[in-house]
């Protein structure tokens, strides 16, 4: 697609984003990543030692100067309400406010149905839109990690003159094939073509490795997506979904056009994670303990809010040769315990602990995680709460890991749940 700056005035994009309405779609289950979201939605999933996947899309709105936004949920949310309401409750709806986060749960609100789809998901809600009375309404998808400034992707649906603004990222075909909405563009950047999650993606042209995936976000002129969502409701035979549904039936007769999701400083693709795989979600956690990881969750310009765990901080004890407690490129979250064990590679989330002589490496140890004396834990996914017995090795051989009833993956993880350890604590946060 073209390569089209949009420099535009501050003020100008303080504006749009007044005008501006959040919904974020949170109620996908995200069945690739397995057991992992037995008990909860993938977007209240955990991220980075202390936050959950949401945080992420909902911060990006905050720092971009939208402060009006909508959580649609569904699948076991209520953990994500939970985690809402303790962590986004600063942001309180009212009559006349203008900064809130409100959580709208599939509730049945027309015709007796829970969500259908993404499309009906905002179709359920459009009385509620119709009350805070925005100009333009930003869908988001909730269960994606990146940092985005917005204002400069409403400049640019303003600049098009759009009905609708379909943000997008460069991708390997290999990749996008099956898994993403894959869109053809002409010379404008006008999407003249989008296919959902086709088998063979069509590529961009100059460039035959890659092809124009859709990140999952979309800007609507609030009356346009009114009707069309309306029409896609009375039309029969439909799946009610934006990619399927929606965005091939407008892209003839209506302005739809692609914005590019790059880097504001050097052009480059920007990043941009769907950890929808178990793979996926510990390679990007992994990547945040490397010396300069892509994703900063150090820049102070853009934090990530979230909620802020009541903890005392990380604490390491032990000063023998073979019981020393310690991190190597690590990240260790408040309320950890490392005691006499050692950590190399790995993110250790609130309130776990390792005791001693054990070792954790190339891991991610979600929250209030126990690892027992003399373990050895290496390519490892734990999930909250496991409790793991003196002298349990995971990761070094799978075939004893399945035995077990742990999940090993295709590339050589292992993930393991309170409930394959027979500890049925049934946690939904």
């Amino acid at each position: 697609m073209p390569e089209k700056k949009h420099s535009v005035d501050a003020r100008f994009v303080s504006r749009l984003t007044r005008d501006t309405l959040a919904l974020v779609l949170a109620g996908g289950r995200g069945s690739r990543l397995h057991e992992l979201t037995d008990w909860r939605a993938k977007p209240a999933l955990y991220f980075g030692g202390k936050y959950r996947i949401i945080d992420f899309p909902l911060s990006n709105c905050v720092n971009s100067g939208i402060r009006r936004m909508g959580v649609l949920t569904q699948y076991k949310a209520h953990s994500l309400i939970r985690h809402l309401v303790a962590g986004w409750s600063r942001f309180q709806a009212g009559a006349g406010s203008k900064e809130f986060c409100e959580i709208l749960p599939a509730s049945q609100r027309v015709g007796g149905e829970w969500y259908r789809g993404t499309a009906d998901a905002v179709y359920q809600n459009l009385d509620i839109v119709r009350t805070h009375d925005p100009r333009y309404v930003l869908i988001l998808s909730g269960d994606h990690i990146y940092k985005m400034d917005y204002g400069p992707f409403l400049a640019a649906h303003v600049e098009f003159a759009a009905d609708m603004t379909i943000c997008c990222i460069e991708m390997p075909l290999d990749e996008a094939a099956g898994q993403f909405g894959v869109m053809t563009v002409d010379d404008t950047g006008r999407i003249i073509r989008f296919d959902e999650k086709p088998e063979k993606p069509n590529s961009i042209p100059g460039k035959p490795d890659l092809c124009l995936a859709s990140m999952g976000n979309y800007i609507f002129n609030t009356e346009f997506l009114f009707e069309q969502v309306i029409k896609d409701a009375d039309t029969p035979d439909t799946q009610h979904d934006f990619g399927r549904n929606v965005i091939p039936a407008i892209i003839k007769e209506y302005q739809v056009f692609a914005y590019a999701f790059r880097d504001p400083e050097t052009d480059a693709q920007a990043y941009w994670r769907d950890v929808g795989t178990l793979q996926a979600y510990w390679e990007a956690n992994m990547e945040l303990v490397s010396v300069s990881p892509q994703l900063n969750l150090y820049d102070r310009n853009w934090p990530v809010f979230t909620q802020q765990v009541q903890a005392p901080p990380a604490k390491f004890v032990f000063d023998e040769p073979e019981r020393r407690g310690i991190a190597i490129q690590s990240m260790v979250s408040g309320g950890c315990i490392v005691s006499g064990a050692h950590l190399t590679s790995s993110l250790l989330f609130s309130n776990s602990k390792v005791l001693s002589y054990s070792s954790v490496s190339n891991s991610v140890i979600l929250p209030e995680v126990t690892i027992g004396q003399s373990c050895r834990i290496n390519r490892a996914i734990i999930d909250r709460g496991a409790i793991i017995a003196d002298g349990t090795v995971i990761g070094e051989d799978h075939d004893a890991d399945r035995e077990r009833g742990f999940r090993v993956t295709s590339s050589g993880l292992t993930l393991v749940t309170p409930d394959m350890l027979g500890q049925h604590l049934h946690y939904t946060r």
